[in-house]
Order: C-alpha cells, then sequence, then structure tokens
C-alpha cells in the first residue's frame, strides 16, 4: 500500500505519547520518519532514525523529505534547570532549525499547560521558552498544551494507581485538574497537520468535562478503575510532598517521579484548559470518556505486571 497523506518526521517516537502517535500514524497508512536512540522492532510504513535531538545529523536526516513535523520529544523530569533548558530549549531550537534548513514549513509542537505559569517550575519556564521558539521560527506552526495525559503505557500515573489499589491516595493540596487519554491526543496531533486555519494557534484540549476534575473526584475515579469501590483521598499538604519528594529522591535517584519541581506545579490549585483554546469541535473532539479510560489503563497496568 502507498503510503497516505503527508510524510510525518516524529521526535520523541519512542516515549508515551510518540509511539501512540507513530502506531496511529501508521494505522493510517502514513509514511513515518520517527526518532530513536535505541534500536526499534521494524514497523511497516515506519523509518527509524537513530539521533538525538543533539545530534543535527540525526535530525536532518529525519526531516528530509517529510512534509510535516510533529515535535513530540521533551524532558518532564531533571535535576536542575539546566537538564530541562537542554531537553526542552535547545532540543527544540534544534528541531526547529532542521525544519527551516530542510525546508520543511509544517510544524505542530506539543507543550503543556505548565507553560501557563513559567515562574512555578523549571519545566513550566523550559516549556514556556521552547513555545516561544516555535512562535518565532516563521514555520507554519500550531502548538498543543496537554494537560494530564494518562492511558495504557503510562509510568507517570501508575503510582497513583498502585496507591488506589490499597485504598488510599495522598494527592496535592486542593484543586482542580483536566486530563486527556493518549489515543485522543494522538488524534488531535494528527488532525491538525493538514489545517491551514490551526496555524499561529494554541490550543488546550481535554477529555470534555466541564470545568475539569476536582483531586478527589480523580483519584476516586482511579480507584474504581482498579476495583476498589472507596479510596480515602488525602489532600497533601506542600510541606509534606516536599519531604516525600526527598524520599523519593533518595530511593529511586534519578528515576524518581516526585521532584521538588513538580510539587511547585502540583500545588498550583487550577490546571485546567481555558475552554476558549480548545481546538475547533470540527476538526476534533474527543472520543474517550475518562472513566472508561483509566479502566481500561489499570487492565493494560494488569496485563504488562506493572500493577
Amino acid at each position: 500500500m502507498r503510503p497516505v497523506g503527508p510524510t510525518l518526521a516524529i521526535t520523541g517516537a519512542t516515549g508515551f505519547v510518540g509511539s501512540t502517535l507513530v502506531r496511529h500514524a501508521a494505522m493510517r497508512g502514513q509514511a513515518v520518519r520517527a526518532l530513536t536512540r535505541r534500536p526499534q522492532p521494524a514497523m511497516k510504513g515506519v523509518r527509524w532514525i537513530d539521533g538525538a535531538l543533539d545530534r543535527p545529523d540525526s535530525l536532518a536526516q529525519l526531516v528530509e523529505g517529510a512534509d510535516a513535523v510533529i515535535h513530540v520529544a521533551g524532558v518532564v523530569n531533571a535535576p536542575d534547570r539546566a537538564g530541562f533548558a537542554a531537553g526542552n530549549v535547545e532540543g527544540t531550537l534544534a528541531v526547529v532549525e532542521a525544519a527551516k534548513q530542510a525546508g520543511v514549513r509544517r510544524f505542530i509542537h506539543v507543550s503543556s499547560l505548565a507553560a501557563r505559569e513559567p515562574d512555578l517550575s523549571n519545566y513550566g519556564w523550559s516549556k514556556a521558552r521552547a513555545e516561544q521558539i516555535v512562535a518565532a521560527s516563521g514555520l507554519n506552526w500550531t502548538a498543543v498544551r496537554p494537560p494530564a495525559v494518562y492511558g495504557p503505557g503510562d509510568r507517570e500515573m501508575l503510582d497513583l494507581f498502585r496507591m488506589a489499589r490499597w485504598g488510599l491516595l495522598m494527592l496535592p493540596p486542593e484543586g482542580r485538574i483536566s486530563v486527556i487519554e493518549v489515543s485522543d491526543l494522538s488524534r488531535l496531533l494528527l488532525s491538525l497537520v493538514g489545517e491551514d486555519e490551526t496555524l499561529a494557534e494554541i490550543y488546550e484540549a481535554d477529555d470534555g468535562q466541564p470545568g475539569g476534575w476536582t483531586h478527589e473526584a480523580f483519584g476516586k475515579a482511579i480507584g474504581a478503575a482498579v476495583g476498589r469501590r472507596r479510596v480515602a483521598t488525602v489532600a497533601t499538604p506542600r510541606g509534606v510532598l516536599r519531604f516525600a519528594a526527598g524520599i523519593d529522591r533518595l530511593v529511586r535517584r534519578r528515576r524518581a517521579k516526585l521532584t521538588a519541581d513538580r510539587v511547585s506545579y502540583f500545588c498550583h490549585p487550577d490546571w485546567t484548559i481555558d475552554p476558549a483554546r480548545r481546538p475547533p469541535a470540527e476538526i476534533w473532539r474527543p472520543h474517550i470518556e475518562t472513566v472508561t479510560g483509566l479502566r481500561a489503563t489499570a487492565i493494560a497496568y494488569r496485563a504488562a505486571g506493572w500493577l
């Protein structure tokens, strides 16, 4: 079968979001060039490019002949600001420059809601700087700020599912969040590629839940997903979270999920999307209802032996 639609160059192709995106694009019959640091199994329609964001030669190979770049790669956890700058700021600049040199005009950038509050965390600062680089690139860009992304294969929320299994969830202080299932996010990114009316727009997309979820309600939804009829949720003070971050760092070192930087933005009271920034309904709507999506995620965790 000949490729259908534009050829896509995808960074972050082996991560949680990126691997879903590559799979969906390949299922649609699109030609994909996907950046990877390690050898990957062959996939029909996918050409794996050995490289990294700090290897200009590999980025040039990635974007050569592509019609659009979807920049998913990014650092979500780093020991200091320099680590976030290297992955999210310098990495984004490198991909932008590679696209420009290759004459690739269409650029889809995956940002984060954290970019709205750059002073809260090094992560948010780095994502805001990356947005600025993309906006100043002169490319035909569109940016998407996902909220919390969940789904089968995600390890960032795995600890919440593990806690819920025991009937107790330690959550950030009271607040609200928006969420999106990874397949819905993937569909959005693919839908934007050929839409000229979305140029120079920053979209915020979620599951369609009006006003998002309170931390407590989302915690109880996770509890239901793992089969717990009752889950006690505890709004954890910032000081306790900071202490827990220190313990996590001692135990899991560089693999720690709860870091001081994350505590800073976890404790922000409102990580819900701005409804005015929703993608146009004629281009994309969420398909995955969150209660159903969380249940499917729990099933996948168990099948993988993670839960």
